[in-house]
């Protein structure tokens, strides 16, 4: 009897403790692993703080993730039966609940990346607000890394600093990276003793040749692995690829340029010069005209003739000279004109037949002679007028001797007055004579009053 009292006694404080505890909210599991692509049901049980309740609400939403900061709601269930499903999640997720076991279950279909993060329970009761009224569990969805990326962070010169950085889009959990060098015979190499290596990012410090190879970065976690290769090629300073490629480029360009200008300058040189053969160019020289000079009261007339024979000479034979030096060019114009004896021939005979028509053209021509003949003999007679006209000018050389005598004769005049001239320096020269020899006399008479003094 004793032991009923006390079983009934703490079955009593038991129902207490229990209605001063109110409400309690538990997951089946705190942690879940699936694979993208497969279905998960998750399992949320509740206890309330008395049996029947008129209302019970139990949402399921999904807590913000680090890489978007979003909630998702998933749906809620409403104890009259009415269940609403988020817009991103219809016919995608279900939530079915027993409120006699009193658990709610949601079921997620082809998970995907965006469902990997902590999904919460979250039960409401009117009047039943104490207690724990959510807990939730942590889905985590496991996705293989996806192809890395690898860059160059820096300038790839001596003396410098980069980083080589590996990243992957997409893997869940998260993916570790680890990176790997090879030299030019596919041997593994150790890196230098500075470098560092941290969440994908390798750090070296003052690259130099020995610095340069084959990179490989491995992403990998629980569920796959992937990789990336880059090659590394540590130039000296200010001489990348970019300037390499110009300065040959513009070494390339003069070299062209400068062969350009050679071979027109020796094509230029190589050019054969025509000379064009021209007729000699005989200067003619007319006779001066007769000028008119005054000595004295006489009346000179002066003819002087120029002579040209001996420069026209020496130009022809120049000319000869040229025309001789070119034998080859008259050469070959003779085998074209030899050539073109066929086309001679073929014109006289053409001609030939037109003799007829030439013969009555040389009668009506022959009888023009008699024209001509007269014209002829006018011309003929002009010509005794240009003889007496001849005849004239040679007369008046004539005149022009006789003037020449008397300035010959004007010269034995100049030449008798210079005689004249002449003799009358000898006068001068006795009267110079006279006096000094007086001037000797007044020096003989100074030295004798000059004696008497004394």
């Amino acid at each position: 009897m004793t032991n009923w009292k006390l079983i009934f006694c703490s079955l009593c404080l038991i129902s207490v403790m229990s209605a001063s505890f109110g409400l309690e909210v538990t997951m089946s599991q705190a942690t879940m692993e699936a694979a993208r692509g497969d279905d998960v049901t998750l399992t949320c049980n509740f206890k309330p703080k008395i049996e029947q309740n008129e209302l019970i609400v139990i949402t399921w939403i999904g807590d913000a993730d680090e890489i978007s900061g979003e909630k998702v709601s998933f749906g809620n269930y409403y104890s009259n039966g009415k269940v609403d499903i988020g817009p991103d999640y219809q016919g995608k997720a279900l939530i079915e609940t027993d409120l006699t076991a009193k658990t709610s279950k949601l079921t997620l279909k082809q998970v995907t990346l965006k469902e990997s993060r902590r999904i919460r329970c979250y039960v409401q009761i009117p009047g039943d607000i104490e207690g724990k009224t959510a807990d939730t569990t942590f889905l985590l969805v496991q996705v293989a890394p996806s192809q890395p990326i690898c860059k160059v962070v820096g300038t790839a010169e001596y003396g410098h600093n980069i980083s080589l950085t590996c990243v992957s889009e997409e893997g869940s959990p998260t993916p570790t990276y680890k990176w790997e060098r090879y030299n030019v015979q596919n041997v593994p190499q150790a890196f230098a003793l500075k470098t560092t290596e941290k969440d994908g990012v390798l750090s070296l410090v003052n690259v130099s040749m020995e610095t340069s190879g084959f990179y490989i970065c491995l992403s990998s976690n629980k569920v796959g692995s992937a990789k990336c290769n880059m090659t590394l090629s540590v130039m000296p300073s200010s001489m990348n690829l970019a300037t390499i490629g110009i300065v040959a480029g513009c070494i390339a360009g003069v070299a062209v340029l400068i062969i350009v200008i050679i071979f027109c300058c020796r094509k230029r040189k190589q050019k054969p010069k025509d000379y064009e053969m021209e007729n000699p160019v005989v200067e003619y020289h007319d006779k001066p005209t007769l000028g008119n000079t005054e000595d004295g009261n006489t009346d000179i007339m002066a003819i002087t003739e120029e002579g040209t024979d001996k420069a026209c000479i020496d130009d022809l034979k120049n000319h000869y000279d040229d025309r001789r030096g070119s034998p080859d060019d008259l050469k070959d114009r003779y085998d074209d004109r030899r050539g073109s004896r066929d086309d001679l021939k073929d014109r006289y005979d053409d001609r030939r037949g037109s003799r007829d028509d030439l013969k009555y053209r040389y009668d009506d021509r022959r009888g023009s002679r008699d024209d001509l003949r007269d014209h002829y003999d006018e011309r003929r007679g002009s010509r005794d007028d240009l003889r007496d006209r001849y005849d004239d000018r040679r007369g008046s050389r004539d005149d022009l001797r006789d003037r020449y005598d008397e300035r010959r004769g004007s010269r034995d005049d100049l030449r008798d007055r210079y005689d004249e001239r002449r003799g009358s320096r000898d006068d001068l020269r006795d009267r110079y004579d006279e006096r000094r020899g007086s001037r000797d006399d007044l020096r003989d008479r100074y030295d004798d009053q000059r004696d008497s003094y004394r």
